[in-house]
């Protein structure tokens, strides 16, 4: 189930891509919907699970929170060291004659988030099948903009369009590449518990410094905002009914 799920990511990379490349205006309601998917799913699912399966504490504050922050942290800092942040159009515009070797690493650093995408499907799938759904889908989420992100960014430093397209087709298979690495191994519950920590961090600082300003630079629209809320209350009712 968590291989298939994942092909579902494979599937939202491609059309992210798709849509940078043909559709870029219906961008912005998509990206808000997804920002409000994944912070559904941190709130609502991942950090409850992860405080119970990890909820012993270590100087005073349960692993869950720490393993949330050093997750948070470290995308934020290889972000930041890497110079691979996805941020706006605009931003790239002014390097677009820089070292092509700069989109690439920026496109590379996508599939290496996307590979982690897939094993936190697969390692959530073995807490059990309705965190593993609600943890797909947020993926599924988030990785039509990582589609979206592979192919914009890689094209604005100068490199050709079959160079991007050959990392977009790697940044779709590696969700795949993930969930079949965790389903070959198997981890104690707790060790679960603290990833499902880690990750909640890693989706948080997508959702909150990646997606949502992405979704409304340059784009002021209550409407993305209002497919925001309706992506946190989606998760909400889905979260609700897999009880």
């Amino acid at each position: 189930m968590a291989i298939l799920l994942a092909a579902a990511a494979f599937c939202a990379t491609l059309t992210g891509g798709f849509v940078a490349l043909r559709a870029r205006r219906a961008r912005y309601l998509v990206l808000g919907l997804a920002a409000g998917v994944m912070l559904g799913v941190v709130a609502m699912d991942l950090m409850p699970e992860a405080l119970e399966l990890a909820g012993h504490r270590v100087f005073g504050v349960p692993v869950a929170m720490l393993t949330a922050s050093a997750g948070f942290l470290t995308i934020h800092v290889l972000e930041r060291s890497l110079a691979i942040h996805r941020g706006h159009e605009g931003a790239f515009e002014s390097h677009r004659h820089s070292l092509q070797s700069v989109g690439m690493l920026a496109g590379l650093g996508l599939v290496v988030h996307s590979v982690l995408d897939g094993i936190g499907i697969g390692l959530a799938f073995q807490a059990n099948a309705a965190i593993g759904v609600t943890v797909a889908i947020a993926v599924v989420s988030h990785d039509f903009a990582d589609g979206f992100n592979t192919f914009t960014i890689t094209t604005l430093y100068g490199n050709a369009r079959r160079r991007a397209l050959t990392l977009l087709l790697l940044d779709a298979v590696a969700p795949v590449v993930g969930a079949v690495l965790a389903s070959l191994i198997s981890v104690p519950q707790g060790a679960i518990g603290g990833y499902l920590g880690y990750f909640a961090g890693f989706l948080l600082y997508l959702a909150t410094s990646d997606i949502l300003p992405e979704a409304h630079a340059n784009h002021p629209s209550r409407l993305t905002l209002l497919c925001t809320v309706g992506g946190v209350a989606f998760m909400w009712v889905v979260v609700g009914l897999s009880q």
